[in-house]
Parts: structure tokens; sequence; C-alpha cells
């Protein structure tokens, strides 16, 4: 057995834990392929992808890496705010114009046209399926809006052709349009079965302009939709009422898409332990999708399967010191783990430029360079945890732990749920020893805390592993929960400044780490503070 020793030594106090006996088979519900997949806001697609004279190889770089794992790159949903706040100009030179108004956001711009090139886009990446947004708010109750929908299909679907389309959009979280922040779009009296007459409107056009320039997109496989795309389910329009109402009368909608944060960046008491770090946050938050689908399985027992078209940690395009951390790469690690094991099939992690929680930055700007932030690596340990989705689709199941809220633990079964394959641990007590999260300027070595660990022990079915057998060990690490650079994912950085985010191994990681198997099957393992393991069988 190999030697190991952490980027940090296990000399902390070893906290016992509870055995757990992990089932040897589980109830098939496989998630879908790309399952780990990203939303791009529609105003920074072109930073994000480039286009045919300049393609973003950064943030293709980054896609491979996941696609790598998991088999699939990741799909890309192109959309957000600012996909309805989107007017086309024929005679734009250039992608994007974009006006910023600080009073509605100081983010993106909420004036925005967009010209022919803004579609070259969609050819930079290779092998990535879109699904592309159309502007509901305004498309459907102004001419320039409805012009707007009219002149944008045939790009689009030219753009996408059969090989590059997922699905399409209408409206991004049309539940707010009468309430938004950023100001409302509807009247006080907007309710579903006005927003489902619209939508199906809406729908209607885009099908003939289809018909008229990409006839193939029509076809039972290629057409058809993401929707409602709420914005929660605590608004003012509930998803449940929009199916009563007739959205899927055509039997168009593909994929029930919600969206999810778990919280505000200025929401009053949010922190990285309470908020993010917190499992029973992350239930709490998820389960009530789950409920929301049953009841729209109650009208309907064929509804589509549901995704989480747009999510993240904290809306308002997060917070720094929160969204930004070691932390937030744990929460997302712990909710879309999670998710899928509740039956969410897909997640599509939100991005802009210059967000906050974004899992990396794709240019340069006056506010943030470019590079790979935390949450990009909790994005490739879900890859891990979940392995090659197209080889072996992966089942998820929540292991039940005696600490609920800030730890948790997942069974990945493959065959259809008959083959144990992987377990996941999270720690997730906050634990910090950097200056600022940089890790830059650590702290004295006698101000520096014990880094407590705690101890997970197994009891794994016979089938999978016998007494002596070696299991193997890849680890989440950082120097602290709020840390913000120095993280690796089993001795792997993704940084921009070491090869453009293609993976690099450190020297000063300790790798191959193997733990064995005991008598009746027991697996024991340390897991810091603020950090998570996968077990491989």
């Amino acid at each position: 057995m190999k030697s190991v020793t952490l980027p940090l030594a296990l000399s902390g106090a070893v906290l016992a834990a509870a055995q757990y006996t992990v089932s040897s088979s589980a109830t098939s519900n496989d998630v879908f392929d790309g399952y780990m997949s990203y939303s791009i806001e529609f105003s920074s697609f072109p930073d994000f992808a480039g286009n045919k004279s300049q393609p973003n190889t950064f943030s293709d770089a980054l896609l491979k890496n996941i696609g790598n794992i998991i088999g699939t790159k990741p799909y890309i949903r192109v959309g957000g705010n600012t996909q309805d706040y989107a007017l086309y100009n024929a005679s734009l030179p250039y992608a994007i114009n974009g006006t910023f108004d600080p009073k509605r956001s100081a983010d993106y711009p909420t004036t925005i046209f967009i010209g022919p090139s803004y579609f070259e886009s969609y050819s930079t990446w290779k092998d990535v399926k879109f699904t592309h947004g159309f502007n509901l708010a305004l498309g459907a109750n102004s001419s320039v809006g409805w012009q707007t929908l009219l002149d944008t299909v045939p790009l689009a679907c030219k753009a996408l052709g059969r090989g590059k389309l997922n699905w399409w959009e209408y409206g991004n979280e049309p539940d707010l349009f009468s309430t938004s922040a950023q100001g409302s779009v509807r009247p006080s009296g907007w309710n579903e079965s006005i927003y489902v007459a619209q939508w199906l409107n809406g729908t209607k056009a885009i099908k003939a302009q289809l018909q008229t320039h990409c006839p193939r997109l029509v076809d039972n496989d290629t057409y058809g939709y993401l929707a409602p795309s709420f914005g929660g389910v605590n608004n003012r329009l509930k998803e449940p009422a929009t199916w009563a109402a007739g959205l899927n009368v055509n039997e168009d909608v593909r994929l029930i898409s919600t969206h999810n944060y778990i919280s505000g960046a200025s929401s009053p008491g949010v922190t990285l332990q309470g908020t993010l770090m917190n499992h029973t946050v992350t239930r709490r938050s998820v389960d009530a999708h789950i409920a929301n689908h049953n009841k729209i399985k109650a009208i309907d027992p064929s509804a589509p399967p549901l995704i989480f078209g747009e999510h993240n940690s904290l809306y308002n395009q997060g917070k720094p010191g929160l969204s930004n951390t070691f932390g937030a790469a744990l929460w997302g690690l712990d909710f879309n783990l999670y998710a899928a094991s509740v039956g969410i099939k897909r997640v599509h992690m939100h991005m802009g430029t210059n967000y906050r929680y974004a899992s990396w930055q794709p240019l340069t700007t006056s506010l943030t360079p470019i590079g790979t932030r935390a949450p990009y690596y909790g994005n490739i340990a879900v890859a891990a945890t979940l392995g090659n989705l197209l080889h072996r689709p992966s089942t998820v199941i929540e292991i039940p732990l005696n600490t609920t809220t800030t730890a948790a633990a997942y069974a990945i079964y493959t065959a259809q749920g008959s083959t144990l394959t992987r377990l996941l641990v999270l720690n997730m007590n906050s634990y910090n020893t950097t200056v600022d999260g940089h890790g830059l300027d650590p702290l004295p070595a006698a101000d520096i805390p014990v880094r407590p660990v705690a101890n997970y022990t197994f009891i794994i079915p016979s089938e999978v592993a016998s007494a002596g057998d070696l299991v193997g060990v890849r680890r989440l690490w950082a120097n602290g929960s709020d840390a913000v650079t120095g993280i690796t994912w089993d001795g792997w950085s993704y940084n921009y400044e070491l090869d453009k985010g293609r993976p690099v191994r450190l020297g000063n990681v300790t790798v191959g780490e193997r733990v064995v198997v005991g008598d009746g099957g027991v697996v024991s393992v340390g897991v810091p503070d603020a950090s998570a393991v996968l077990l491989s069988f």
C-alpha cells in the first residue's frame, strides 16, 4: 500500500463516526448523459464561446475536461434574464451591443441588441449541444420583440442544425415578469393562463419559421422545448398551474426546466457555513422542486423529466467571499449529487462574465481576470463521482448519516443500479487558514487551528470488495473553506495560469492513496473538515 501525505497532514483529532451499511444494489434511476452541464447568460455567451475568428479555447478546454470524464461535453443552455432583453438589429456589425443601467443591474446589460454574428458563437465548441433562448418578455407584447422572434429563429436554427441543437427555450423566468426587481414587463394581472396563451402563440410562430427555414428540425426527435423555466417554487406563478392550463397541449415540452438558487447575495444572514456548506439547506431547496414535479405528474402521469435548467449558489450573481470560494465548490458537489439522488436528470450551473459564482471567467475585463474559479473544481468532482455516463449510466443514492447538516455521503451504482461502483463523502464543517481566501500569506504556524478529521466507516457488500482488497481514494482539497486559490482534485489543477485550463498534475500533492478493506467488508477513511473524498471499488 502506498504511503500518502495530504497537503495538510491529517494531524488533527480524528473523530469517530458510526458505521454505515451500503446496499449492493439500488433501484435504477439513472441520470442523463452530460449531467454536469452549464447555463450561460445570453449577453455573456460571445465572451464564453468567442467567434469563428477568435474561438474561446480556454472555455473549450474546461468543457473538454468534464467531457473526458463523463463521456459527453456539457450541454449548454444560452439564456437567463438577458435573453428577454435582446432585440435583433440586422445591420449591427458585431455580435452584441449592450447598455448597462446600474439602477436595474450592475452585472449585465438591460438594453441589448444582437446582430447576425452573434450566432457565430455556436460554431466554436465542437461536440457541444445547445439550447437557445428566445425573447418572450418583449416578443409577446411588442412589435419589435415579435419581429426579433421571427428574424432570429432562422439564424438560430441554421447555426445549430441537427447536430448541435438540444432543445429550444421561450422565455426566462416568466413567473417573475410582473414582479422582477429589474422592472416588470407584465401587468399585475399576469397569471398562468395568460402566460400559457402567450407561450403557445410564440412557440407556434417558432415552429412555423422552422418549417420554412430548417424543416428537418421539426421532426419529433428534434423539435421541443425546455419549459416553463420558472425562477422558483414560491413565486406568484406556479408550475403545476401552467400544466393544468395546457402548457404541454402540443406535447412539445421535452424537459420540465426549473431554476434554483439557495439564497440571495444580499439576503440577511447568508454565510458560508449556514447557507452553502449546509446539507439541510440544500435538501430543503431541492425537495421543494421534487414536490412541485410530483404535482405536475399528478395532473399528467406522463409529464417529462425534471432538470435544473439554471441554478447556482446565490442569486444576483453571487457574493464575494461566499460564491467564489472552495466552500462553494463543496456546496456544488453536494447540491448536484443530492439533486441526482432525488430524480433531477441534469443540472445547468449558471455563469456570466464577471459573475461571482461562475465556474470560470472566460476573459479578462476591467473587473475580473481570466481564470478558473473554485466552483469548477466541484463540477469536476461531480463528473468524477458519476463516471463515464455513456459507457456506464449511473444512479445516485444518498447514504443517510448521523450528522445531516455538515456532512453528506452518496453511493453510485451502475448497470441499472445493480453494481456499487463508488462512494462520495463530504465533510462540510468550515475550516479557515488563509488570509482573504488567497492562501498567499499563510497565518503563522502557531495561529493555524488544528484541522479536525472525521472518520467514516462503511460496510461494503462482499461481492463488491473483500478483506484485503484495496480501494482507491481521491480528494477534493484546499487549504480552507474560504480559499479561492490552491484548489485541487486528486492532485490535478485546472488553473488558466498553468496550461490554460488543461489538467496539470501538481508535484506537491501526493496522489495514489489506497485504503484496505477489513474483515466483514469494513472500509474506513478520514475526511478532514472542508474536504471531500471519493472511494472507487
